[in-house]
């Protein structure tokens, strides 16, 4: 059994929030192991998506914002997960079967308040600094993106989470959010049975051999969002609202390049998006 200096100044802070009433306990889940830390929610209706975030805190604070009773989450992954027989320790803050209020706000298709039927993960992270014109990412650690991996596939395995449901908070909330943000590992987790990724072949066949980054007409565009699932406005405005929700879907399936401006090469990646997932 190992237990970093992190993970011991989690199991005090946990130790510290939930009183000596409230004992932990370890399931093992086969590949990870989930910390049980209980906390007494609503009902979850059912588990159709998997919506993934990061705290923009450190570890500490972030456990003691998903403890206080505002907001929560079904998981959360600290920098460093310590690990128990090989397998990483993942916190579990609200049971599976409970509501965790993680979406807020928030809409997939023809689904709203998304908290109702999904299962929220949360991983320690600082999110982004703005310096000048330029904004820098921070990166998840290698540790982080192995645990990810893990408790993901458990999750969409078990509940049957269809690739075009495991999600972003930004896909969900693309006027108010950014996370996971665009060092988020999409494409390595899709090539693992993770979430949905475009078949290149599709995209070169769409791209039809424009500039990738050639402009489209913005409300066709709009219309292809929204056929995905993003909840954006088809007027062929591309206004702030609707920039916003252009760089939330670049920054999931278009990391290297999420200006928000509607290209060749995002709309290639949208078509191939609809036809192997939604037609």
């Amino acid at each position: 059994m190992r237990f970093s200096r992190c993970y011991i100044g989690l199991f005090i802070a946990i130790s510290i929030l939930t009183g000596c009433a409230k004992q932990s306990e370890f399931i093992d889940r086969g590949d990870y192991i989930a910390k049980i830390i209980p906390n007494k929610q609503d009902a979850n209706e059912c588990v159709k998506y998997l919506v993934m975030h990061y705290t923009a805190l450190d570890d500490e604070r972030s456990l003691k914002v998903l403890t206080d009773g505002r907001v929560s989450s079904h998981y959360l992954i600290p920098t460093h997960p310590s690990s128990i027989n090989g397998k990483p320790v993942v916190i579990s803050l609200v049971d599976e079967k409970q509501i965790a209020w993680h979406a807020g706000v928030s809409q997939w298709g023809e689904a709203t308040s998304l908290n109702n039927c999904s299962i929220g993960i949360e991983i320690v992270n600082l999110g982004y600094r703005d310096k000048g014109k330029f904004r820098y990412w921070y990166s998840y650690t290698a540790d982080q993106i192995v645990t990810i991996s893990v408790v993901m596939k458990d999750i969409i395995t078990r509940y049957g989470i269809k690739p075009q449901n495991v999600l972003g908070h930004s896909d969900i909330a693309p006027l108010r959010k950014v996370d996971p943000g665009p060092l988020f590992p999409w494409e390595r987790l899709a090539s693992q049975g993770i979430g949905a990724w475009p078949d290149k072949q599709l995209v070169q066949l769409y791209l039809a051999g424009r500039d990738p980054f050639e402009p489209v007409d913005i409300a066709s565009f709009q219309k292809l969002l929204q056929q995905y699932g993003y909840q954006t406005p088809t007027n062929g405005v591309l206004d702030e609202k609707a920039l916003k929700v252009v760089k939330a879907f670049q920054m999931h399936f278009r990391a290297t390049r999420a200006d928000g401006i509607p290209d060749a090469q995002s709309e290639a990646i949208l078509k191939a998006l609809i036809e192997k997932y939604r037609t």
